[in-house]
C-alpha cells in the first residue's frame, strides 16, 4: 500500500502553526493547536480592481499579461468617447486618445503596440477604420474592407484577425474574416460559421478561439465555439452556458469568458473556462455585466472592466494558491445628521466631522466623532457653516474658513480649535474665504485656494495664528487637499471651468505636477504628499464615484466609491486609514477604505 510520502514525496508534518509562504503548496500538515489536518490549495477567483477613469461599455481591450494592458474607447448615455485606459497591474492612468470616438470597437495586441479597429459613432454610422498604438499615441492605419462593429478579435498588431460583425443601414449581421499584417487588412474568403456578433475571441491569428456571438433571432445565444488556424475554423465544443456581449481573454488552449447576455436581455455573472478542448465553470464574477472590455495572458490571470449595468468597476480574474481581496471602499456607520460641504480630521477608527451644509440649504455647526463602527454627538462648533476646511486629528482638530447662507457672512475668517471635548475660538484667518481646502494639523495648519477674491492664496498656522504663505500657481476654489505643511498636496477644483491642476507644497512655494486623470470639483482629499487619495467629487457631466491615488509623482485609479457623490469629504493621514462621508444634497452615508490583501489558500481537510 502507497503512504502519502510515496505518492507525493513529501512527509505530512506536525505544525503548531500555519506556513506562511507557498513552499507548503502540495503538503498536507497536521495543525497540533488546532488539532485538524491542513493543505495549500489552488484557488480561482475574481476579485475587484483599480475603476476605469470613465463609465462606460462595448469597449476594446488589449494586452498580453494581467499587469500591462488597456482598455479604450466605448460609450455611455453621455456619448461615445476616444479615451485609453492604461493599467499597470495597480490602477489605470490616462493614455493616448483615439483619433475617432467611438463603440463597439475591436481590440488586439499589447499596450506599447496595440490596435483597435471598426465600431460605429452612432446607430447608423459604422467604420471601416483602424487605428495602431505606440504605447503613448494612436495613428490611422489602413481601413477594414467590410464596415462593422462587434466583432470577434485575436492576434497582435502586426497578425491580427478580425471576425463577424453587424453594420446598419440594412441591418447585417456578417460572416466575414479578414486578416492583418500589420499594414492592411485583407478578406480570407473563409467566412465565419455563421453569420453573427457579439463573439469573443481570444489567442494568435493562428491559434485563435471564438466564443459566443448571436445571430440576432432565436437562439439568440446558440453557445457556438470555434478554433481558428490562420485558415480554417474548427467547430469546437459548445459552451457550458451559452452567451454573447461578455468579455474574453487568453489563448486557444487557456481562456476565459465571463458576463455577458444569456438568452434574455439580462445580464449574467457567470465565469467559464476554456482549455482547448472542454469549458469548465469558474467562480463567478461579482456583479451580472455585459459589453466588458477585456485583456490577460491566459486562464490563469486576466482583467475584465467597464459594462452594462453602466459601470468603471473592474474585475480581475486569478488562478493562484493565494487568496486575493481586492482594494475597496465599504460602507461605515452613517452619519446622524446628513450634510455636504462639511470638514473632517483623524482616520477610521478615531474620526471626527464638523460643520457643513444641510437640505435644504442651511447651514449647521454639529459635530460628530467616529470610533470606527458608529457616530455620536459631540459639542458643537461654535458657529455654523459649511464650505470649511479642516486639520489634525480627532482629539486636536482645527476648522476654519466657510460661509452661512442665507443672510452671510459669506466668506468667515473664523477658525476654531477642538481638544477632544469642546471647541474654542482660535485667531482668525487673515482672508474670510469658503469652499478652501486644508492639511497639516492643529499647531501647523494649511489652508488653501477658495471663493473670490482669494482663489490663489495660502495661510499657514501655528497653533496661534495665521500668516500668509506661498500662492497656489492656479486659482481656484472647490478643491481638495491633503499633506502636511511643509509638505502638501493641492487638486482639482474650478477656475472657473472644472480643474485637474495638482500642486505640492514644501512649506515655502506649490509647484505644478502631474494633474488628476480628470477635471473635477467639490472632490474629498486624505493622506498624504507621496500617498494622496482624491475621491468622487462632479465632472462635467455628473457626480462621480472614481478614486485616484497619488504616489508622488502620478496619479493612477483606485477602487471606486460604492456611491457616485460631490460635496464630499474625506479624512484619514494615510491611504490605509482613508474614509470618504457626506454629499450632496445631505447624505448621511460614510465609505471606508480597505487595500487589497493576500492570503495563502489553506483549507482544513475534513472527512465530509
Amino acid at each position: 500500500m502507497s503512504t502519502y510520502k510515496n505518492l507525493i514525496g513529501k512527509n505530512v508534518n506536525f505544525l503548531t502553526t500555519d506556513p506562511d509562504n507557498d513552499a507548503a503548496e502540495g503538503q498536507i500538515w497536521y495543525n497540533s493547536t488546532a488539532g485538524v489536518f491542513k493543505d495549500l490549495i489552488v484557488s480561482e477567483a475574481w476579485s475587484s480592481s483599480a475603476g476605469l477613469l470613465n463609465p462606460g461599455y462595448a469597449r476594446g481591450g488589449a494586452g498580453a499579461s494581467q499587469t500591462d494592458g488597456m482598455i479604450f474607447g466605448g460609450q455611455n448615455p453621455g456619448g461615445y468617447f476616444n479615451t485609453t485606459n492604461e493599467y499597470n497591474g495597480s490602477g489605470f492612468s490616462a493614455g493616448g486618445n483615439l483619433n475617432t470616438a467611438k463603440s463597439g470597437l475591436s481590440g488586439a495586441g499589447t499596450v506599447p503596440a496595440g490596435l483597435a479597429f471598426g465600431g460605429r459613432t452612432s446607430p447608423t454610422a459604422f467604420l471601416n477604420e483602424s487605428e495602431e498604438y505606440n504605447g503613448s499615441s494612436w495613428s490611422e492605419g489602413n481601413n477594414l474592407n467590410t464596415a462593422r462593429a462587434y466583432m470577434g478579435e485575436a492576434g497582435t498588431q502586426t497578425a491580427a484577425v478580425a471576425v463577424g460583425g453587424y453594420s446598419n443601414p440594412p441591418a447585417t449581421k456578417h460572416a466575414v474574416v479578414e486578416q492583418y499584417n500589420g499594414t492592411s487588412w485583407s478578406e480570407t474568403g473563409s467566412d465565419y460559421p455563421g453569420n453573427m456578433y457579439d463573439l469573443q475571441g481570444a489567442g494568435t491569428l493562428t491559434a485563435a478561439v471564438f466564443a459566443g456571438g448571436t445571430p440576432g433571432s432565436p437562439p439568440y445565444a446558440p453557445g457556438l465555439t470555434t478554433e481558428y488556424d490562420g485558415t480554417n475554423f474548427t467547430t469546437a465544443a459548445t459552451m457550458g452556458t451559452a452567451a454573447y456581449n461578455a468579455g474574453m481573454f487568453g489563448t486557444q488552449t487557456s481562456a476565459i469568458f465571463a458576463g455577458g447576455v444569456n438568452n434574455s436581455s439580462s445580464p449574467i455573472a457567470t465565469s467559464q473556462k476554456y482549455d482547448g478542448t472542454t469549458w469548465t465553470t469558474t467562480p463567478s464574477m461579482a456583479s451580472a455585466r455585459n459589453g466588458l472590455g477585456a485583456f490577460g495572458a491566459d486562464a490563469t490571470a486576466g482583467l475584465m472592466g467597464g459594462g452594462v449595468p453602466v459601470t468603471n468597476t473592474t474585475q480581475e480574474f486569478t488562478r493562484s494558491i493565494n487568496v486575493v481581496t481586492g482594494a475597496a471602499f465599504s460602507s461605515g456607520g452613517s452619519l446622524n445628521t446628513g450634510r455636504r460641504n462639511s470638514a473632517g480630521a483623524g482616520s477610521q477608527t478615531a474620526g471626527l466631522v464638523f460643520g457643513g451644509t444641510l437640505s435644504p440649504s442651511s447651514e449647521t455647526a454639529n459635530s460628530e466623532t467616529y470610533n470606527g463602527t458608529s457616530f455620536s454627538e459631540d459639542n458643537n462648533l461654535n458657529s455654523a457653516r459649511g464650505g470649511l476646511a479642516g486639520a489634525g486629528v480627532s482629539t486636536a482638530a482645527l476648522a476654519f474658513g466657510g460661509s452661512f447662507e442665507p443672510g452671510g457672512p459669506y466668506a468667515m475668517n473664523e477658525s476654531e480649535e477642538y481638544n477632544g471635548t469642546s471647541w474654542s475660538e482660535g485667531n482668525n484667518l487673515n482672508s474670510g474665504r469658503s469652499t478652501l481646502a486644508g492639511a497639516g494639523t492643529q499647531t501647523a495648519g494649511l489652508g488653501f485656494g477658495a471663493g473670490s477674491p482669494s482663489k490663489n492664496l495660502t495661510e499657514e498656522y501655528d497653533g496661534t495664528n495665521w500668516s500668509v504663505g506661498g500662492t497656489l500657481n492656479t486659482a481656484r476654489d472647490q478643491l481638495a487637499g491633503c499633506g502636511t505643511q511643509t509638505a502638501g498636496l493641492a487638486f482639482g477644483g474650478m477656475i472657473p471651468s472644472f480643474s485637474n491642476a495638482t500642486e505640492e507644497y514644501n512649506g515655502t512655494a506649490w509647484t505644478s505636477v502631474n494633474n488628476l486623470l480628470i477635471a473635477e470639483r467639490k472632490l474629498a482629499g486624505a493622506g498624504a504628499q507621496t500617498q494622496g487619495f482624491a475621491m468622487g467629487g462632479q465632472g462635467p457631466v455628473a457626480p462621480v464615484n472614481l478614486t485616484q491615488q497619488y504616489d508622488g509623482t502620478s496619479w493612477i485609479t483606485s477602487a471606486s466609491l460604492g456611491t457616485a457623490r460631490y460635496s464630499l469629504d474625506g479624512l484619514g493621514e494615510t491611504q490605509a486609514e482613508t474614509m470618504a462621508f457626506g454629499g450632496g444634497p445631505a447624505q448621511t452615508g460614510t465609505e471606508e477604505f480597505t487595500a487589497e490583501t493576500t492570503a495563502l489558500n489553506i483549507k482544513t481537510i475534513t472527512t465530509s
